[in-house]
């Protein structure tokens, strides 16, 4: 190899030179990836705040999104906004107007019921094949932020939300099947929509009813997990049958 060298008019570079080079090769990388992500930032901030204000009805059914505005508000230029938007839309949270405005989707009764009607058979389902496959830690952990948020003073929304999310998601997730998991986060959304007016009257109900299902989940009882998530559901089909 050295005979090589020598009488060839290759010369191997300095390695220190070569190190020189690949540093500032990746500082050029680090750079460029930097700036590639602050839209990507941007938009997910808009894109929280924007599912919060939902979530606490500031902004309600039916309203239409003032781009201009919520731009304006949000601290964010139309870019990003619009990319969360998007996003929104994508997850059934506003809806897109012939006129290529948004607006906050409305779930009327019927759709509701309907979309109950198919997570029961579904997150039937889906408990049903989580049995034995969640983390007993997991569910420790679903059970005492229940019972915080049953007893904080006031009573907060977004914590009601979270904890729905958490003892649901426990076995949706756990489920092993993704097409089925996708489903059902997609009625969710459906079905938070039409409970966030009167979400409040249902802590205590959800709180007990959410109790059951996860002493099923901790005790791998199937059949007891079954019965629990399917009384849960037609407890909330009753409960809107009753108010409309």
């Amino acid at each position: 190899m050295q005979m090589y060298f020598r009488d060839s008019k290759y010369k191997p570079r300095n390695n220190a030179s070569m190190k020189n080079r690949l540093i500032n090769l990746v500082e050029k990388t680090d750079k460029r990836t930097a700036i590639q992500d602050v839209p990507q930032t941007l938009w997910e901030k808009a894109y929280r705040e924007l599912a919060t204000m939902i979530h606490e009805r500031q902004l309600t059914s039916g309203q239409l999104i003032v781009e201009s505005h919520l731009a304006k508000k949000l601290g964010v230029s139309r870019t990003p906004l619009r990319q969360a938007l998007q996003r929104l839309e994508g997850e059934g949270l506003l809806r897109k107007l012939e006129s290529r405005s948004y607006i906050v989707r409305r779930v009327e009764v019927r759709e509701y019921l309907h979309s109950l009607k198919v997570r029961e058979i579904l997150e039937a389902e889906a408990v049903e094949l989580a049995i034995g496959r969640i983390d007993t830690a997991e569910i420790k952990q679903a059970r005492m932020y229940l019972r915080a948020v049953q007893n904080q003073k006031p009573y907060d929304m977004l914590d009601h939300w979270k904890s729905d999310d958490q003892v649901h998601n426990l076995f949706i997730d756990a489920c092993g099947n993704m097409v089925m998991k996708d489903i059902l986060k997609s009625l969710r959304i459906t079905t938070k929509l039409f409970e966030i007016e009167r979400l409040s009257e249902r802590l205590n109900p959800d709180s007990k009813q959410h109790e059951i299902i996860l002493n099923a989940l901790q005790t791998a009882d199937a059949s007891a997990a079954i019965a629990a998530v399917r009384a849960h559901l037609r407890s909330l089909a009753e409960f809107a049958i009753d108010i409309i």
